[in-house]
């Protein structure tokens, strides 16, 4: 599969603008939510190739999202990295018994979420 749109969802601006800019370096086109309703949409709507998505947000978490991704056949296969400061291996465990293709840990580095786009 080659990697061409990424969902990018996190509730912190800074954040999701430093996603968003590593993507778009990448050549990359970038599509963002700051919240998982809103996140939901967007994976059904602009059916991206992959998708980085925050665990701690308010409303629904990353978690739910990923359940809710997971549940539904137009979503279920898109990979879905999570970036959080929930970093423990406890986290990262729990992350990848969601469904998780990977996870990057914040502060965000550039070269880590390159390294999960090349993995696609």
């Amino acid at each position: 599969m080659t990697v061409r749109k990424v969902l990018c969802v996190d509730d912190s601006a800074a954040e999701l603008d430093l996603i968003l800019k590593i993507v778009a370096n990448a050549n990359l086109v970038g599509v963002s939510a700051t919240n998982g309703k809103d996140a939901l949409h967007l994976a059904r709507s602009e059916k991206p190739d992959l998708i980085f998505l925050d665990i701690v947000m308010l409303g629904m978490d990353g978690f739910a999202v990923m359940r809710e991704l997971q549940k539904d056949p137009a979503t279920k296969d898109i990979p879905v990295v999570f970036v959080s400061s929930k970093s423990q291996k406890a986290d990262q465990a729990w992350a990848k018994m969601q469904g998780a293709k990977g996870f990057v840990p914040k502060p965000i580095k550039e070269q880590a979420i390159m390294e999960e786009i090349r993995k696609f």
